[in-house]
């Protein structure tokens, strides 16, 4: 148990760093920006999937926390939101690296992943172009009433963190509860569960991606890399995988009917990618 706790709590501890940073950034636009960023903001919507995709590849789950928390007030459209999520890779690139796999193979896996939270970003956006046009930017000011806080009155710094350490706890209590479940269930039962059902260990992969947690991300590409599970299946289930980041979105992301569709859409996305990757590789 205590090992479990280390482990969360270090995990945890990583994302203070983005988190601050976000929340100091979403208080300055809200308090000094005005009109002429929310028309920046409104401008680079088009572009936001392409440059979402790009940032995501990098690893560990800070920047999918940023984009949440961007989303929710209304800095970034959807389609940006679901091109993070889609390009992001949690641990797998770590664990690729030191296993020594080949560039070739590290690329290709990246490219794969950006290509699709691109196209499914820009999609999504052009499909929900009307409402984009109509959602004004609703800034940091509609989460801090969630949260119940005086953000005006406290200034920047200290709404800020107080946003910060809010989240924290919120995230700690849930990642200790997760990690305590995966720990009595066990990575290799999860592992053979995909295993012993070769047929859909697309869907089942996917389905691990689902998990707010690293160890998804770890599962899913130790067993590809041990030849155990296809490609396709492995970049089903790391698609879905936002680590953090569709936590936080619950958190501070009050429509959960919208919450969910994301997580479907991500679903659905991972499952079909990776039945046509097998179908191609």
């Amino acid at each position: 148990m205590l090992e479990i706790l280390e482990h969360t709590i270090l995990d945890t501890l990583k994302l203070i760093p983005f988190l601050f940073i976000t929340y100091i950034i979403m208080e300055l636009i809200e308090h000094h920006a005005g009109e002429k960023t929310e028309n920046i903001i409104k401008k680079s919507g088009k572009y936001g999937p392409i440059l979402g995709a790009i940032l995501g590849i990098f690893p560990q789950c800070g920047f999918s926390a940023v984009a949440a928390n961007f989303y929710a007030a209304r800095i970034i459209t959807r389609g940006t939101l679901i091109a993070i999520f889609l390009s992001t890779s949690d641990e797998m690139l770590p664990i690729l690296i030191s296993e020594g796999a080949s560039l070739n193979l590290i690329l290709q896996i990246l490219v794969i992943k950006v290509i699709i939270g691109m196209a499914v970003g820009i999609v999504l956006d052009l499909l929900l172009r009307k409402n984009i046009k109509k959602e004004n930017h609703q800034d940091i000011h509609k989460i801090c009433e969630h949260e119940h806080c005086n953000c005006e009155e406290e200034g920047v710094f200290k709404s800020s963190l107080k946003h910060t350490i809010q989240i924290f706890v919120y995230i700690f209590i849930i990642s200790l509860i997760l990690n305590t479940v995966i720990n009595i269930v066990g990575e290799d039962t999860i592992a053979e569960f995909i295993i012993k059902i070769p047929l859909i260990g697309t869907i089942v992969a996917a389905a691990i991606g689902i998990i707010p947690n690293c160890a998804g991300s770890i599962i899913l590409t130790e067993l590809f890399l041990q030849n155990i599970i296809t490609i396709g299946s492995m970049i089903a289930g790391l698609l879905v995988n936002s680590g953090l980041g569709i936590l936080i979105l619950f958190k501070v992301n009050k429509n959960y009917k919208e919450n969910f569709a994301i997580l479907g859409i991500l679903y659905i996305i991972g499952v079909i990618s990776g039945i046509v990757l097998d179908l191609l590789i």
